[in-house]
């Protein structure tokens, strides 16, 4: 037997917002947040060196921190102050070190003497790096054992050890990529690889909505499909070619390659994450974008890209 339906005289009504605004909708967040968010990063990039440099060191600096606290809500305990101190330090080191060796190539010819300065900041910054382990195990003993923790204490300098590898590093190689022999500091390098992550997304979405049958990787994201990916691939090789009429100092190989790695790699990395959040049963990695999740959400799939580039860059500039 069903209860009586409530009578209109004892209905609650909706709560309604106290100001009398309806609240902001998802998609107006997404677009909102998306434009602020894309005016801050093509602004660093285009504005200068340091700009670039200042606001994705701060990025990835908010990636590791992202992953760290996902981590720790796992049960484990890493030493996320030091990892990202060590992080900042890592991505500076790289960025001058880079930019130093630019300038003794490409403007005096001879040994620029900031170079130096360069070099013992690098190998400083490398020295700690080397000792990182030595740290982070002792930072163990000394809080050995740890209270409402059922996990080896070398997990926690394998999980700290590990945001640096996965995240950090990965990110400090954006250096790499932002300087050309010829050019020094090139934003448009950094524009170029955007689009080329932009064309990736959106033609495998576009192309998986479409035409998207056969799962690509079920258990880690049952949405991508092997025709998203064909057509992230193929819309990210054509914006490759497009990229010509801009970069016109890099060959269409070069192009065409560098596209190629984005559209291969890009998408490996966005699995790489998707699994990592499965791992710890969560749905964002942050909340710092209402309606994009976190920083780590968004840059998922440099952390793939970026150490190819960087090669890339190394091996043919």
């Amino acid at each position: 037997m069903s209860e009586p339906s409530p009578s209109p005289a004892t209905t609650a009504p909706a709560a309604a917002p106290a100001d009398g605004k309806k609240p902001m909708s998802n998609l107006a967040q997404r677009v909102l947040f998306g434009v602020i968010g894309a005016v801050l990063l093509l602004g660093s990039v285009w504005y200068g060196a340091w700009s670039f440099a200042i606001f994705f060191a701060l990025v990835q600096a908010k990636m590791l921190h992202e992953f760290y606290r996902m981590m720790q809500g796992a049960g484990y305990k890493p030493a996320a102050i030091l990892g990202i101190s060590i992080s900042l330090l890592v991505f500076a080191a790289v960025f001058t070190v880079v930019a130093a060796n630019h300038r003794s190539a490409s403007y005096l010819r001879l040994d620029f003497p900031g170079s130096d300065v360069a070099r013992s900041a690098g190998l400083a910054v490398l020295g700690i790096v080397m000792l990182l382990p030595v740290i982070l195990i002792l930072r163990e003993m000394t809080a050995w054992p740890r209270e409402n923790q059922d996990f080896s204490p070398f997990s926690n300098v394998g999980v700290a050890l590990l945001g640096l590898l996965y995240v950090s590093l990965p990110m400090s190689l954006l250096n790499v990529v932002a300087f050309s022999g010829d050019n020094g500091y090139d934003y448009r390098r950094i524009v170029a690889l955007l689009f080329l992550v932009w064309c990736s997304d959106i033609g495998a979405y576009a192309a998986g909505k479409t035409f998207g049958k056969h799962k690509l990787a079920p258990k880690i994201s049952p949405g991508k499909t092997w025709e998203g990916a064909i057509g992230g691939f193929l819309l990210t090789l054509v914006m490759g070619w497009v990229l010509g009429f801009w970069l016109t100092d890099l060959s269409l190989t070069y192009r065409l390659v560098a596209a190629g790695t984005v559209a291969l790699f890009g998408p490996l990395g966005d699995l790489a994450e998707s699994m990592l959040k499965r791992s710890v049963d969560i749905k964002d990695s942050g909340t710092i974008m209402p309606g994009h999740g976190g920083l780590l959400d968004r840059f998922d799939a440099f952390l793939f890209i970026l150490p190819v580039l960087a090669l890339l860059q190394l091996l043919f500039g």
